[in-house]
């Protein structure tokens, strides 16, 4: 990397131009991780399997005999093999990798003289980067401009307590220096980058950005069961074939080499393949549709999810935020009426711009701004040469936001906004006065708008310590208008033909959760607030959300009691957040999903799944993909199973008959080109069932291969084994033919009889292959809402009807 300094950047950030040239020269904004391993490794990685080295071992057999065709047939067979093996691994490694380079951090880039959003790998020397809470920090920089900005170095320094930054003053640049892999936990900044990859501090420790290893997950352990059951019994059945033909014809070698083919039929060397490949090629399909799998093993979970908890806004919502009515006093104004702004008004739609930050983040303070400079630009003008004094968060105590501003050297004023019951608290109404807020608000938000109070307060000297400390006078309360998204309610009635019951979960007052949900199609029946579940204990809170569709005025600490109340009842949840309190509930649940557009990177390092686009009908989709996934996963273990039951038993009927060798080595090669690609591709790329999103979720527990359906394939498999035994009796002893015809006539139907496995598997339509669960019963209305049937909202729940599978 090039060690001179970078020149300083315009106002408006780098140019593209100038930005790709130090991407050039610097190289990527990353760190060294595991190297994608080369064609040799893979080749020395694979020729490690049981298959091989029994291959090898059987050729090294044939070369003892003196039969070098024999050998050298194998050999090539067993390139052939090899090489398919390989691909498919290069295949997956591939598709890992692409998703890791996806799932990466991000950073919010000034460049142009506009913010866009951008791959960490791409931030370079000079970049301006707009910091903001749950971000984390890119590269090392310099802040240009902090306002109550608080960061955690501990990746760096291993010190847990958040340290306060703030820009250079008299030449000081320790308390205005970031550094990459810390983390934003409060305020935001402006930062110069100045270091980036292997010449940052972390890069310089040798920090090391390879993903941890995940544990195994419950599928990956009863394929590694299935593996070693079907391994020892191979082992175990060659040792009794080399013994029998040993002792009892003194045919060690022959034997051995009889063995070894027994064993190779029996050990299901694919089972590990398939699930890497299902997985991985699975992820990568999804991350097509704007889905990103950051931890695979999530997909198993997709399948069996039994409750989506969502977030209103910019989920089911359009995240569009704008102005619809503004009341202050007898004044009011509403943006469909067509009529232009009052006067009265200004000073209400002023204060909200001043309570909102000037680099907008979030939706609401970036619309409070937008009408500003579009309605009033002379006073959007004035503002911009106001000094921000000090800024206020949220609080979980007081649900509002205040900014306060520096107007000349005595003057001063702050602004304050968020939910009016809060700003009603602040300005102390009395009785009377807060009644008729409540009432109006009430009317506002039960036309689907998010309400906001607004006040303001004047004050000389320096800001006080706490936005109770002023002297607040009431301005006025806003609506802003959040249209629901149109494709909504087609994909929640989707997820009640699945068996998916879909939960709301908004900061919003409950007047307007209601009217979203109505809009929508979600039932409103037993809507419950957070101050109602901060009061309930954790029993009493998984009895209340029973059947329960929309929460209103929840904190998002409170999402974590949910979660766990939800997973209490035997629910599998999927839980949507895009902040760093989201991130608690994130990880509890099964499936924690990250808003990719608006979310922090808190938010996405702590879940499991990212969507790109902050869509509910992704989340549908990712389920019917998770679903899709299992089911192909399910028909090609069976199909595995069930191909070799006939290979197996060709390879000991000789044994107990008397005869030669029907099968040799060369011949499971054979039948290995055909059984791998079969599962990789044909079963991988298998379309999802009709019905796919018409069953109930498959319980957590269900096998991939429970016992009726491992009877099953065994049945199949069988069946081909007789057909094939019989064409060998019929052509050799009925016929009279040669043994060599009738060995022709039992490989051929063999063959076709494993094609016809494949045909039978890839659809799982028929009833003696479906194992989501058992009949349908009657539940009464007395299945703890888990069902569709057994919402508020359905129809058979009103009338009685209720049926249900369990």
């Amino acid at each position: 990397m090039s060690a001179s300094t970078p020149a300083v950047p315009t106002p408006g950030g780098l140019t593209d131009a100038e930005a790709a040239r130090r991407l050039t020269a610097d190289g990527p904004n990353t760190l060294a991780r595991d190297a994608r391993r080369s064609l040799p490794a893979l080749i020395v990685e694979v020729l490690r399997e049981p298959m091989f080295l029994l291959l090898l071992t059987c050729g090294a057999i044939y070369l003892v005999l003196g039969d070098l065709r024999e050998a050298m047939t194998l050999l090539v067979c067993v390139v052939l093999v090899l090489a398919i093996s390989v691909v498919q691994a290069h295949r997956t490694e591939r598709a890992v990798a692409a998703l890791r380079d996806m799932t990466s951090p991000r950073a919010l880039v000034v460049r142009g003289g506009l913010a866009r959003r951008i791959a960490g790998s791409e931030v370079v020397r000079g970049d301006l980067v707009l910091l903001h809470e749950g971000d984390r920090v890119p590269a090392d920089g310099v802040l240009h401009r902090a306002e109550s900005m608080a960061v955690d170095e501990s990746l760096l320094t291993g010190e847990s307590v958040p340290v306060d930054k703030r820009p250079t003053s008299g030449g000081d640049e320790s308390q205005a220096r970031v550094f990459a892999g810390s983390l934003v936990v409060k305020g935001h900044g402006l930062a110069e980058i100045h270091a980036t990859g292997a010449g940052s501090e972390i890069g310089k420790i040798g920090a090391a950005l390879a993903d941890l290893k995940p544990a195994v997950s419950r599928v990956q352990r009863e394929i590694h069961r299935l593996v070693r059951l079907f391994g020892g019994l191979g082992a175990a059945c060659c040792v009794v074939v080399l013994l029998v033909e040993g002792l009892a014809r003194g045919a060690w070698l022959s034997g051995l080499l009889a063995g070894i083919t027994l064993a190779m039929s029996l050990v299901p060397e694919e089972f590990p393949l398939v699930l890497t490949v299902f997985l991985a090629l699975g992820a990568w399909r999804m991350s097509r549709r704007n889905v990103l799998i950051r931890r695979i093993p999530a997909l198993e979970n997709l399948g069996a999810a039994t409750t989506l908890c969502v977030d209103k806004t910019g989920t089911l919502t359009e995240n569009r935020m704008t102005l619809l009515e503004l009341r202050a006093g007898p004044a009011s104004w509403r943006a469909d009426a067509g009529e232009s702004l009052p006067g009265p008004l200004y000073e209400l739609v002023e204060a909200a711009a001043l309570a909102s930050q000037r680099e907008a983040f979030d939706p609401m303070d970036a619309a409070c701004r937008r009408f500003v400079r579009e309605h009033l630009p002379e006073r959007a003008e004035q503002h911009d040469r106001w000094q921000l004094a000090r800024e206020y968060p949220l609080t979980p105590e007081l649900l509002a936001v205040a900014q306060a501003w520096r107007i000349d050297a005595g003057a001063a004023v702050i602004a304050a906004k968020g939910a009016p019951e809060a700003v009603m608290a602040l300005c102390r109404l009395d009785a009377a006065a807060t009644a008729s807020l409540r009432e109006a608000a009430a009317a506002m938000t039960a036309s689907g708008q998010r309400v906001l109070g607004v006040a303001r307060a004047e004050f000389v000297g320096e800001p006080r310590a706490r936005q109770s400390d002023y002297e607040f006078r009431w301005v006025g309360l806003l609506g802003l208008h959040d249209p629901p998204r149109a494709e909504v309610p087609a994909a929640l009635a989707e997820c009640r033909r699945a068996g998916l019951r879909v939960v709301m979960i908004t900061g919003d007052a409950p007047g307007t959760a209601r009217a979203i949900a109505e809009h929508v199609g979600m039932s409103a029946d037993g809507l419950v607030t957070g101050s109602e579940l901060a009061a309930l204990t954790d029993e009493a809170m998984t009895a209340r959300l029973r059947g329960v569709e929309v929460c209103a005025r929840v904190m998002p600490a409170q999402k974590l009691r949910i979660v766990r109340a939800l997973q209490a009842s035997g629910e599998v949840v999927a839980m949507t957040g895009d902040g760093v309190n989201d991130a608690p509930a994130l990880k509890a649940a099964q499936i924690g999903v990250a808003m990719g557009g608006r979310g922090t990177d808190v938010a996405r390092e702590a879940a499991a799944i990212v969507l790109t686009r902050d869509d509910f009908t992704d989340l549908v989709a990712s389920v019917a993909e998770g679903r899709r996934i299992f089911d192909n996963l399910q028909k090609a273990l069976g199909f595995i199973v069930a191909v070799h039951v006939p290979i197996a038993g060709i390879a000991l009927v000789p044994m107990f008959f008397g005869l030669p060798m029907l099968f040799h080595p060369i011949h499971v090669v054979f039948l290995e080109l055909v059984i791998d690609p079969a599962c990789s591709v044909v079963f991988e790329a298998e379309p999802a069932e009709p019905d796919i999103m018409r069953r109930p979720p498959r319980p957590t527990g269900a096998a991939l291969l429970d016992r009726r359906t491992l009877l099953l394939c065994l049945a199949q498999g069988a069946t081909v084994l007789a057909v094939c035994l019989g064409g060998l009796w019929y052509v050799h002893f009925h016929l009279g033919r040669s043994l060599a015809a009738a060995l022709g006539v039992m490989f051929t139907s063999l063959v076709l009889g494993n094609l016809g496995l494949i045909l039978v598997h890839r659809s799982a339509t028929q009833p003696l292959l479906r194992t989501s669960g058992p009949p349908t019963a009657r539940c009464g209305g007395s299945c703890s809402a888990r069902w569709p049937c057994c919402w508020p909202s359905s129809p058979s729940r009103r009338s009685g009807a209720c049926f249900t599978s369990r």
